[in-house]
C-alpha cells in the first residue's frame, strides 16, 4: 500500500443564471457583496463554463484554452481604469474537450483560440473569485432560440458531476436604449418593474414553458429586452437543471441603473 490518501469525488456544482452587470458594477457595494456571498456559500468549482450575452457565434464556438489570453474589453465610454482590468485564469483545455464531447455528432463546433473572456464573462468571476486561480472556459451562444438553448443545457449537465460551475451570464431586463436615468440608484422603469415581476413568478412557479415564450408574454416587452441576447443565457442555465421545473433559488433581485439583476441557482 502507497499510504496516499485518495483523492475525494469532485462536488456537484448547482448552475447558476446571473445578471452580469456592466464594468462599474464593482463600483457597487450592495451587489459586489451579494455576489461575494453567493460565491461563499457555492462549493469550490473544478472549472468554470461561461455562457455570456456577449458573444453570439454559430456554430458553438469554443474560446481560448490557454493561460494568459487577453480579455475582450468590449465596451466603451467607461473610465480607462476599466479597460486595464486583468484576470488571468488558468486555461481548461480539457473542459473544453469534454464539451466537445457532449456535444451531438452531427453538431460543428468552432475554436477561436485568440478569444478572451468577455465583460460578461469576468466582471462577475473578479468579484466572486478574485484570486483567479480555477479554470475558465467561456462558448459561444450558437443560437437565440430558447428552445434549443435549453437543449445545450441539457447537454452540458452531466459537467456539473465533475464539479463544473456552468453560468449562463445575462441580465434580467436590459432595455438600454429605453433608460431615461442611467444613475446606478434610478428606480425602475415600469416596463423593467413589470418584467421582472413576470420573470420572478414564473421562476417561482417552475413555468419553464412561460418563460419560453417570454417575448409574447411578458409584460414591458419589447422594452425589457428590444434584442434578447441577454435573455437567451438563462435558458442553457435552466436546461443544465437536474429538473427544469423545480423553482431555482432565487439569490439576487433589485436594481441597477433600473434594470433587473435578479439571479438565480438552479439544482
Amino acid at each position: 500500500m502507497s499510504g496516499q490518501v485518495p483523492t475525494p469525488p469532485p462536488t456537484r456544482m448547482p448552475a447558476l443564471f446571473l445578471s452580469h452587470g456592466a464594468p462599474p458594477l464593482v463600483d457597487s457595494e450592495l451587489w459586489v457583496g451579494q455576489l461575494r456571498e453567493w460565491a461563499a456559500r457555492l462549493p469550490r468549482p473544478t472549472a468554470i463554463l461561461v455562457v455570456s450575452a456577449h458573444w453570439e457565434s454559430a456554430p458553438l464556438t469554443i474560446a481560448s484554452t490557454t493561460t494568459g489570453t487577453p480579455l475582450v474589453h468590449d465596451f466603451g465610454g467607461f473610465p480607462e481604469r476599466f479597460s486595464r482590468v486583468t484576470y488571468p485564469s488558468p486555461g481548461a483545455p480539457e473542459l473544453a474537450a469534454e464539451v466537445a464531447a457532449l456535444l451531438p455528432g452531427d453538431e460543428s463546433v468552432a475554436h477561436q483560440p485568440n478569444r478572451g473572456l468577455d465583460h460578461g464573462a469576468y466582471v462577475p468571476l473578479t468579484v466572486m473569485y478574485p484570486d483567479a486561480d480555477i479554470p475558465v472556459l467561456q462558448i459561444s451562444l450558437p443560437t437565440l432560440d430558447p428552445e434549443r438553448l435549453l437543449r445545450l443545457g441539457r447537454r452540458l449537465r452531466p459537467l456539473r458531476d465533475r464539479g463544473v460551475l456552468v453560468m449562463g451570464s445575462g441580465f434580467t431586463t436590459h432595455g438600454l436604449p429605453f433608460l431615461r436615468d442611467p444613475s446606478p440608484d434610478a428606480a425602475a422603469p415600469t416596463w423593467s418593474a413589470e418584467f421582472d415581476a413576470w420573470a420572478a413568478e414564473r421562476l417561482s412557479g417552475g413555468d419553464v414553458d412561460g418563460l419560453l415564450d417570454f417575448r409574447a408574454r411578458a409584460p414591458g416587452m419589447p422594452y425589457a429586452h428590444p434584442t434578447i441576447e441577454h435573455f437567451a443565457p438563462m435558458f442553457v442555465t435552466l436546461g443544465a437543471s437536474s429538473d427544469p421545473e423545480h423553482p431555482p433559488q432565487q439569490v439576487i433581485d433589485g436594481f441597477w441603473m433600473g434594470l433587473a439583476k435578479r439571479s438565480f441557482q438552479v439544482a
